[in-house]
């Protein structure tokens, strides 16, 4: 049998493509938070990374179906991991003492992680695809560029350049009650679907000892109070009103670009 039929048929192989695509995931969701923390810095940043992002054009979408895919396969692993795992134990009463004994994350894993793809569809058609953004954005959507925007030393966006205020429909966004709070309670979720998540990946790849265990175990918890915080900030800062608009973010291209 080929590498690629062990991945997929035996339990072993799908234990490593969970990790394997966890940890692609935590890799895109980390790099997610930093480019949405540049939200408290000048409305060029956000805007202009975003417009970075969009200028890859291929290779955005090359990144985004690699996502989905890592995606798919996380939790297609997960359910078949599942559902053998409810086999071998047979509903047996002896069989539910490892059950018993298991953390807290590590029972609610998987609830968890439905809960939090939930919010990854709603999340994307809120922010990528403008489905449940405001009805009266678009006369807000275009934000003109006051200086450039540089990568490494480079200049990627150029200052006077016309691109979407990212900016403006984050913070509009979160304005909304409902939305910042099942943000919060969504980031919340992934940070302790990540608590188990993340110890698990260690094992599997032979990287968690008995003498290291306790060790990674604190690394992985405060990773994830560092990242729940770390998404906590900007709905919570936007809510409160301790984060006002950034008077450029108001700076927009002429009326009659608009439809």
């Amino acid at each position: 049998m080929n590498l690629c039929g062990i991945l997929f048929t035996s339990s072993i192989g799908r234990k490593f493509l969970m990790a394997l695509t966890g940890l692609v995931l935590i890799g895109f969701i980390v790099g997610h938070l930093v480019g949405n923390l540049q939200i408290f810095e000048h409305p060029d940043k956000i805007n202009g990374y975003a417009q970075f992002l969009h200028q890859t054009g291929p290779l955005l979408w090359v990144a985004r179906i690699g996502l989905l895919l890592a995606v798919g396969i996380h939790i297609w692993a997960a359910t078949v991991l599942t559902i053998e795992s409810r086999r071998a134990r047979g509903g047996a009463y002896g069989a539910n003492t490892h059950w018993i004994r298991a953390s807290l994350s590590s029972r609610y894993i998987r609830w968890t992680g439905y809960v939090v793809l939930a919010f990854v569809l709603f999340h994307l058609a809120h922010f990528t695809l403008g489905k449940t953004a405001p009805a009266d954005f678009k006369s807000e959507h275009a934000y003109v560029m006051q200086h450039d925007y540089s990568i490494a030393g480079f200049p990627v966006v150029s200052a006077g350049a016309e691109v979407p205020n990212v900016y403006l429909m984050v913070y509009r966004g979160f304005e909304s009650p409902p939305v910042a709070i099942f943000y919060m309670i969504a980031v919340g979720l992934l940070s302790f679907h990540l608590l188990h998540g993340g110890d698990s990946l260690f094992q599997t790849f032979g990287w968690r000892s008995h003498r290291w265990g306790v060790v990674l175990r604190r690394i992985v918890a405060l990773f994830c109070l560092l990242y729940f915080i770390g998404n906590l900030a900007i709905p919570a800062s936007i809510l409160t009103g301790a984060l006002a608009p950034h008077p450029a973010a108001q700076v927009h291209a002429p009326a009659t670009t608009h439809p």
